[in-house]
């Protein structure tokens, strides 16, 4: 018998609250499960924002991760506004400002999948689909990857993560978490006029990196989370004021040293980690894309969906 799906948007705020501050609140983001605890107002109403389509259940017998964000129970507290993340009994960092609660818990979020999901070869890149292949764009902070990941997502790529790729080292295949998009500073105004419909969670400042939020995923990529996606394309962006956009083959060699160098964790699964990353990089596209507006950007990626190739990609 199929039971109806709770999605966090059908609760009340009061609701969520209520059930966060008891700790009797879980959240299901691709196939994880995170039961989360949390007293602070601004943190309920950001998950009840940026998680709106996300499916929740209450005091479920099982959790990947059990998380609380609040206020630190020593003496900082009396002190300092702060807030602390702590999962599953450890706490992996120091406290931040109190205003930052709601983006500690995405980050807090980020670094448990990283830290403890072994199940795939986790790499720091964004990964989208769009007619049943992948695109996984690893890149440097500042290369734009983030803005360009919002872009495709609000034009018809569904969006499985904006921060980590999971692949699944038998099938080789994507794995979503559909979670919110991390964006900052100019990033955030352009995005905002680009999609001026979007949804956005609280804005924090002065963080390490500036000002930052999130961007509420579509419902099309939360409806669709369960569902894996054979990589087709490797595509490094970088963006450079007023380039013409180039889309240029990227030698293979490179860019599995790239993926050793920058997955999560390719050293804990050994030979597992590098057989799946050389698997994945043969069986993709693999380009640098340096562009500086969205619109051409999206031309391409359209483009490339459609059947596009470069000539002179590797075999």
């Amino acid at each position: 018998m199929n039971h109806p799906v709770c999605r966090v948007g059908d609760l009340s705020l009061s609701g969520l609250a209520e059930l966060l501050d008891n700790g009797r609140f879980a959240l299901q983001t691709g196939s994880l499960v995170s039961r989360i605890q949390a007293s602070l107002p601004d943190v309920a109403r950001s998950i009840h924002v940026l998680y709106a389509y996300h499916p929740y259940s209450v005091e479920p017998d099982f959790a990947d991760f059990h998380v609380q964000v609040g206020r630190p129970r020593n003496l900082r507290r009396w002190f300092r506004r702060q807030a602390e993340f702590v999962v599953d009994g450890e706490w992996p960092f120091e406290p931040l400002p109190r205003d930052q609660a709601p983006a500690f818990l995405e980050w807090g979020l980020n670094w448990s999948i990283a830290a403890s999901c072994h199940q795939w070869l986790t790499i720091h890149a964004a990964s989208l689909e769009r007619n049943g292949g992948a695109v996984i764009l690893p890149a440097p902070p500042g290369s734009g990857k983030s803005t360009l990941c919002a872009a495709l997502a609000l034009r018809g790529w569904r969006l499985l993560s904006d921060e980590m790729s999971l692949i699944d080292p038998k099938a080789t295949q994507a794995y979503a978490l559909a979670r919110p998009i991390n964006l900052k500073n100019a990033s955030i105004d352009l995005i905002r006029s680009f999609a001026p419909e979007s949804v956005w969670g609280p804005e924090t400042y002065d963080t390490a990196k500036g000002r930052v939020t999130h961007l509420r995923p579509p419902i099309d990529s939360v409806e669709r989370m369960l569902e894996p996606a054979q990589p087709r394309w490797i595509v490094f962006p970088r963006y450079v004021a007023e380039a013409e956009p180039l889309l240029a083959p990227r030698g293979k060699a490179m860019t599995f040293i790239h993926f050793a160098e920058n997955a999560f964790n390719y050293s804990t699964l050994g030979s597992v980690g590098f057989d799946v990353a050389g698997r994945l990089v043969s069986q993709c596209d693999c380009y640098d894309f340096t562009y500086s507006r969205l619109d051409d950007a999206l031309e391409v990626f359209d483009w490339l969906a459609g059947g596009g190739r470069v000539a002179g990609d590797e075999a």
